[in-house]
């Protein structure tokens, strides 16, 4: 009855069994619980869906007025369903999503929702569909929770570039949460929800999963359907989840994977299934010696990661050293490739067609005024840098050649999986910076994808897992897996996290 503030905890213990389900709903929350947990409690019965959801929209009233994690709650559709998911259950069995309370970031679009993309040039647009990801969920029974806060369009390492505030990091609320899925991951890691999903286009769910100390994971690009996503970059955009555990991490991509006749770049290749291993031996995992010799990693951050990799080699693992040729160059490839096709996609924020606009202009005033005003400093740089490297006598020396340099890193790759399993790294070099540490200074905000963009670059799964703090802040181990080999890259993720 301690754990309990007011009446509604005292029904809740009534509800209990017997000693132990009261026990246990003390010791634990039911809004910190893991999917596979909350979901082993719903199919004996000892919980309700509606009991979860109220635990974690209790928990967004509690501590998001400080975090501002949420855009947008949407409490009564929530409860009720999970009421009709509680319904269910009395009659059938039920998916491994079905009553899980599961945030959406802004871009994700759910029909008759807005869904602005953190931006102001979408703060009145509402969705006219939903995105082939968030039907699955819904399909599936998933309780959505609400939209989270992002970088506008996508764009930043930190949700400070959001047009509606700034989100904090829950473990030091005068620091960054990362981004662009920075609302994402800071209402996973303060048990917000049971898990949310994120966009990633070179590092944006692992980034801040790392700085959250949560679980943060990219597909291969064309595992998982873009239809619906507000698009950044659409040859390096990918949607994942960011979750509690590994294994709710699988558990997420299982339901959402899968090849969509509404998205061509969808591959035709065999479900994701997961493969648990009891231990690493005859596995390979490469420690990519370019990304080993970065200088700007933090010290506390280089020891953490490399007690990890002997945390895997004790585990069983053969650890060895990689060459991994033009590693170097993909953060200049993404910072060329990405703002091009920045640029090609939000062209159709002119105004014209949907979201704000400057009325009573000429039309040359509507589209300039419409999109100065509508749009934030960083979305107008990355926009100015793409036309810039698209434009005539530009195109070759930039863009193409920045196509060739991709086509080379993705030939380093390959040939580096010819001899590993998986890739080894930090997932950022630092951990969570102070709020407003960085925002002048974009170089240094860039450098922060220097370990996540090569997998995007390259269309690799990757996934960053927690692996200690430094300072009281989180570090996150990055692994790297072969295309489509997602069982691969979590049973290795999986056995570290045991």
């Amino acid at each position: 009855l301690r754990f309990g503030r007011d009446d509604r905890c005292k029904r809740s213990l009534r509800f209990g069994r017997d000693d132990k389900i009261v026990h246990d709903r003390i010791k634990m929350k039911l809004n910190e619980l893991t999917i596979k947990k909350a979901r082993e409690l719903l199919d004996k019965g000892e919980v309700s869906s509606r009991e979860i959801t109220q635990a974690c929209l209790d928990q967004i009233r509690a501590k998001d007025g400080e975090i501002h994690a949420f855009l947008d709650v949407y409490e009564q559709e929530a409860l009720e369903a999970a009421d009709k998911s509680d319904a269910r259950r009395k009659s059938e069995v039920l998916g491994p999503l079905d009553g899980i309370p599961i945030a959406l970031k802004d871009n994700l679009m759910l029909q008759g929702k807005r869904c602005s993309a953190g931006s102001k040039i979408l703060e009145n647009y509402t969705a006219a569909y939903s995105g082939t990801v968030v039907r699955k969920l819904v399909d599936q029974g998933a309780v959505i929770l609400g939209r989270t806060n992002m970088d506008e369009f996508a764009m930043g390492s930190s949700t400070e570039h959001s047009a509606y505030g700034v989100t904090k990091n829950p473990h030091d609320t005068k620091r960054v949460p990362g981004g662009s899925s920075g609302g994402s991951a800071a209402a996973v890691a303060d048990n917000m929800c049971l898990a949310a999903l994120g966009s990633d286009t070179g590092g944006s769910i692992r980034q801040p999963a790392s700085l959250c100390g949560v679980v943060g994971l990219k597909p291969t690009y064309g595992r998982v359907s873009r239809y619906g996503l507000i698009a950044m970059a659409s040859s390096l955009d990918q949607i994942g989840p960011l979750t509690k555990s590994v294994e709710d991490a699988a558990l997420v991509l299982s339901c959402i994977q899968g090849q969509d006749h509404k998205d061509q770049t969808t591959a035709q290749v065999a479900d994701f299934s997961p493969k648990w291993k009891k231990d690493l031996k005859g596995v390979r995992i490469g420690m990519p010696r370019q990304a080993w010799e970065e200088k700007g990693v933090d010290k506390g951050v280089r020891e953490k990661v490399e007690a990890a990799v002997e945390e895997l080699k004790s585990a069983g693992a053969e650890i060895k050293e990689v060459d991994l040729p033009y590693t170097n160059e993909a953060l200049a490839v993404y910072y060329l490739v990405m703002p091009c096709e920045v640029s090609a996609n939000l062209s159709r924020f002119d105004g014209m067609r949907y979201g704000m606009r400057e009325k009573d202009l000429s039309l040359f005033e509507t589209y300039s005024k419409t999109r100065v005003n509508g749009l934030g400093a960083e979305v107008r740089r990355r926009i100015l840098l793409g036309t810039y490297a698209l434009s005539k006598g530009y195109y070759d020396a930039y863009y193409v050649q920045a196509k060739k340099v991709q086509k080379l890193i993705h030939t380093g790759y390959e040939a580096a999986f010819r001899d590993v399993d998986a890739l080894v790294t930090p997932t950022a070099p630092t951990t969570a910076f102070k709020i407003g540490e960085k925002t002048d200074d974009p170089l240094a905000m860039y450098l922060e994808d220097v370990f996540t963009v090569g997998a995007n670059v390259a269309g690799l799964p990757a996934i960053s897992i927690p692996c200690g703090e430094s300072d009281d802040l989180p570090v996150g181990l990055h692994l790297i897996g072969n295309w489509f080999k997602e069982d691969e890259l979590l049973a290795i993720a999986k056995r570290y996290e045991h």
